[in-house]
């Protein structure tokens, strides 16, 4: 073999390993080697999405059996498969068994977000194998990709626990199956304009595996972690050292002599923010999924906080029964959010304003047991000072008053609610 032979072959391996990782480039083109020749074979096949046909061409596909038994009848016996659920700790599968149940979430690309600190992806793909001319079908590949992501309240950390798994195939006789491939390749950004000063993320060592399904079958998980490290308490000179971060997921499949799967990029996607906004936060420092809707949950029926409760709900429902009173008044909180304002001079200007609300309506209740409960809450942007008459008063019993404060401070800490972060308010019966 020459120089130039060899460097011509380097080029082609080069562009392969590229194709894997890229799929989303539209010029992207993979070779595969002939094993028998040493040169590239061309690329005469292609996996497709199944809902893509129509079901008349899937009809003699539909029996599709276990890759491990059709492994184990296509060759020497392979080790029984076991799904990632077998082996997993008790908080993995509390998160699995949660995120079965929440199918229709589970599957889109972002996943069902549990919490600000849980979410997950269970994503179902069946795929065919068809020859680049679509005129012959030559198999059938189905598998469930998971994704379970852990957060940490107190880390700037993030996992991510990976697996393709409960893999069924039916190719046809002269099509081997043991060849085809699968990969999962993660990757991650940062948001400059979302984060504080020189934002950094540390990526795991490896955020790319690409494997025959026999590989997957025997050992379906893998687990990333991303770390964004920190220059210690700077939050007293008002810097929180947010990083706001994505992690994206692309899918591969392949045979020997198959061109790439085109519609696997961005299957995933993972909103993060990192921070050490210091004791605002509850624990110092800490890592959040930022897409997962924060809910205030308050009960009529808790005699705690029954009368908060009440008249929040009378603001969210029959606004008309509230002070002030306006035609077509509305308040935010379920639709629309509520933001959380940590400046202290703006929390007493606004409780200032709702105290002044509470005796223009009721007069003097200096001497008695009530308060003056104000929603939109004082620590909110839509506070009673935000200049649209959106919020509402409401004399009610002092420890009642009192009591509401607090679980709206531990939701802000025990959900790492930063200034400006969105919540939403849930009443109950």
């Amino acid at each position: 073999m020459n120089i130039g032979t060899a460097l011509v072959r380097l080029a082609r391996s080069t562009a392969t390993a590229a194709a894997l990782t890229l799929l989303t480039a539209a010029t992207t083109t993979a070779t595969h080697a002939d094993p028998a020749t040493d040169d590239p074979a061309p690329e005469s096949t292609v996996f497709v999405d199944a809902a893509s046909l129509p079901s008349d061409e899937l009809r003699s596909f539909d029996q599709l059996i276990p890759y491990a038994t059709y492994a184990r009848s296509h060759g020497p016996k392979s080790a029984s498969s076991r799904t990632a659920a077998d082996r997993a700790p008790g908080d993995e599968r509390d998160l699995r068994l949660e995120c079965a149940e929440q199918a229709a979430k589970a599957k889109t690309a972002t996943g069902w977000i549990k919490s600000r600190f849980e979410s997950c992806q269970k994503r179902p793909f069946d795929l065919v194998l068809r020859d680049v001319r679509g005129t012959t079908t030559l198999g059938r590949l189905q598998f469930d990709q998971w994704v379970l992501g852990f957060a940490y309240d107190g880390s700037r950390r993030v996992d991510y626990v990976a697996s393709i798994e409960n893999i069924w195939v039916n190719p046809i006789p002269t099509e081997d199956a043991k060849k085809w491939r699968l990969g999962q390749h993660f990757r991650h950004s940062i948001n400059a304009s979302n984060s504080d000063a020189d934002p950094k993320v540390t990526a795991p060592q490896t955020e790319a595996r690409d494997e025959l399904l026999g590989g997957w079958d025997s050992q379906p998980q893998w687990t990333l972690t991303y770390t964004s490290p920190d220059k210690g308490a700077l939050f007293k000179d008002g810097n929180q050292q947010r990083v706001s971060s994505t992690v994206a997921m692309d899918l591969s499949a392949s045979s020997p002599n198959a061109a790439p799967y085109t519609d696997g990029g961005g299957v995933y996607n993972s909103s993060i923010r990192y921070d050490y906004a210091g004791p605002v936060a509850g624990k110092h420092k800490g890592t959040v999924f930022t897409e997962a809707r924060v809910e205030l949950v308050m009960s009529q029926k808790d005699p705690a906080v029954n009368e908060s409760a009440l008249h929040i709900y009378d603001a969210l429902n029959r606004p008309e029964r509230t002070f002030p009173s306006w035609v077509g008044k509305s308040v935010p909180g379920v639709k629309e959010p509520l933001h959380r304002l940590v400046d202290k001079e703006k929390q007493k200007k606004n409780r200032k304003r709702s105290i002044a609300e509470c005796g223009k309506v009721w007069g003097d209740y200096s001497g008695t047991d009530l308060q003056c409960d104000e929603y939109p809450f004082a620590s909110t942007k839509e506070g009673s000072t935000k200049g649209d008459n959106r919020f509402s008063v409401r004399l009610i019993d002092g420890d009642d008053n009192e009591t509401g404060g607090r679980k709206l401070d531990e939701m802000y800490t025990l959900n790492r609610i930063l200034d400006g972060d969105a919540f939403y308010m849930k009443i109950t019966n």
